[in-house]
């Protein structure tokens, strides 16, 4: 997009937001089709909004004994994190399970904003981070459906920074490493799948990663667009040869800077035109608008003697982070989105369809299949895979909790988790905002609880 037309964009981004609605990527379009007068984009621009809104339909409930659950096991969720906010494990929690694409459990516990004594609601917002991953591999795997590129292709074709990585390799008999050439390049579908050996800083290099002052997968106060960041990630040896382990980091980062390249927009535009606003995602965004801050759930951790304790203000991994003040131009698709558990779950339930959710078809049941497919083996282990932007379970027993094989799912840094699982045609979508060193065992419990509800196919 050329100057004028991003400085257009923003000018009608100023002029003619309304605090009750999204305007977000129309702004590209309008600026780059039109050069009429301001008001003439605003009305066309309200009125894309208009007809997006109108074909947004919420998704059905359903009784939940309708559904194949046992009603009363299904409440045993509800007492768990009523307990577990109670007692302090927790600030606030909310929990969507869907079923058939019906909602059949929904569940508000615990406070928003323990200070002002704010309760949690279903619609609060919360930062997803990991969870941003999922969203990011579906926007690679459009591009490869719009024949923009494919997912064998070398990175370097699309980012040229990295036509030339290289890899930190520990030396066996003294301390410290050797940079080392990579023995091919990196694909996309390495990103994908975390095996192009890109962590989040540490390890052997890492002293190289932090004199960059690239570490960690908090972004959001960084005043610069996500490329120049990328670019360069690539001029840092990474942790491992490409395709020869699991290394979960930047990946998603890189890839979102690849969407950038390749669709020619901003990854916050390209998100809103070809997911969000199809989906109805209506509260998903990198930066907060400012009508939605109340909605924010507030990041909490544990003191030394367990007890709930705010986070600082501030930027950070264990800060509120500045999703509301930010610099709003650092796009991480690694771990930068904030959303619902009801946008969330229309993005899942969308995967569990085999691509689309109601008028909208985002891909393809064929893609789909292959995201949701082992591409690693057994570098996981136990008893999981990993295949384009979702852990896969590969084998129960392994595994070792409550499941079906081939349900995938993932979680993120704030305590969120999801999972989708086909074969139940079950989806669950479990969010809190938590960031503490003391173990909560929440995540597992939620599981049991959910498949010990279910009563019948």
């Amino acid at each position: 997009m050329s100057a004028t037309h991003t400085t257009l964009a923003s000018r009608l981004r100023a002029t003619i937001v309304s605090r009750s609605l999204r305007l977000r990527a129309p702004f590209a379009a309008v600026a780059s089709r039109f050069r009429p007068t301001l008001a003439c984009a605003a009305v066309i621009l309200l009125a894309q909004l208009t007809a997006a809104a109108a074909t947004a339909q919420e998704l059905p409930r359903v009784d939940p004994a309708d559904a194949g659950f046992i009603p009363e096991r299904l409440e045993r969720i509800g007492a768990l994190l009523d307990d577990y906010t109670s007692n302090g494990s927790l600030s606030g929690a909310v929990v969507t399970v869907l079923r058939d694409g019906a909602v059949v459990y929904e569940k508000a516990a615990g406070h928003r904003d323990l200070e002002s004594d704010d309760r949690m609601r279903t619609n609060a917002i919360f930062r997803i981070a990991s969870q941003s991953k999922a969203v990011v591999s579906v926007a690679v795997m459009i591009l490869q459906e719009d024949g923009a590129l494919l997912i064998s292709d070398p990175v370097a074709r699309y980012l040229p920074a990295f036509a030339r990585t290289t890899v930190a390799v520990p030396r066996t008999d003294t301390a410290g490493y050797d940079v080392v050439a990579p023995n091919r390049r990196i694909t996309i579908r390495d990103l994908l799948t975390h095996t192009a050996g890109v962590a989040y800083g540490g390890g052997p290099g890492g002293d190289q990663w932090r004199e960059a002052d690239i570490t960690g997968w908090y972004f959001a106060d960084r005043d610069e667009p996500i490329r120049l960041t990328v670019d360069r990630m690539a001029g840092l040896p990474f942790q491992a040869q490409p395709g020869s382990r699991f290394v979960y980091g930047y990946s998603t980062d890189i890839l979102g800077a690849l969407v950038e390249e390749v669709s020619g927009m901003n990854l916050d535009e390209f998100l809103y035109r070809r997911i969000f606003e199809p989906l109805g995602m209506e509260d998903t965004f990198f930066y907060l608008p400012s009508d939605r801050i109340r909605r924010l759930a507030t990041v909490y951790g544990h003191d030394g003697d367990g007890n709930l304790v705010r986070s600082p203000d501030g930027p950070g991994m264990n800060t509120q982070g500045e999703y509301t003040s930010g610099p709003r131009i650092s796009f991480s698709g690694g771990a930068g989105l904030l959303s619902t558990a009801r946008d969330y779950a229309r993005f899942l339930q969308m995967m569990l369809n085999g691509g689309a959710l109601g008028d909208a078809r985002i891909l393809s049941p064929t893609t789909v299949a292959l995201m949701t497919s082992n591409h690693i083996g057994d570098l996981m282990g136990n008893g999981v895979g990993f295949g384009l932007g979702f852990q896969v379970r590969l084998d129960l027993g392994a595994a070792g909790a409550p499941g079906s094989i081939g349900d995938y799912g993932w979680g993120g840094a704030y305590h969120t988790t999801y999972w989708v699982d086909p074969a139940e045609r079950l989806v669950v979508v479990y969010f809190t905002q938590l960031r503490s060193v003391r173990p909560v065992d929440d995540h597992g419990k939620l599981r049991a609880l959910v498949y010990a509800a279910l009563a019948r196919q």
